[in-house]
């Protein structure tokens, strides 16, 4: 099983897990998560690279993928999703590269398996 094939596995099998639990705090924070990504006074692009530029400056590569694989298929341009990642290393700092050089890793994954 390659990267993304073992990320979209684990995600799926987790996430079912967990809003199958019987937990109204989960399941309200999914519901809110997927309400807020939806089309509204900013486009679905834009408000994905905002996702995956704050889910760089916390350090969440797991967010970082999902928001790469997003930004993909909402048809953002790879020139415009590395943009949006060098801003997060502007506001995050130097700390913020590792996770820079996995999620630019991810990205020539998603754009290869197209």
């Amino acid at each position: 099983m390659n990267k993304i094939e073992e990320f979209r596995s684990f995600r799926s099998k987790m996430n079912e897990k967990l809003i199958n639990s019987d937990d109204k705090v989960v399941k309200r924070i999914f519901s809110l998560d997927s309400l807020a990504y939806k089309e509204g006074k900013l486009n679905v692009q834009t408000k994905e690279l905002i996702g995956l530029t704050c889910s760089l400056v916390l350090r969440c590569d797991d967010c970082v993928k999902y928001h790469i694989e997003k930004c993909v298929e909402t048809g953002l341009s790879k020139e415009e999703i590395l943009e949006a990642m060098s801003l997060s290393t502007l506001v995050g700092g130097t700390i913020v590269i590792p996770h820079l050089r996995r999620g630019y890793d991810y990205l020539e994954e998603v754009l290869n398996e197209k």
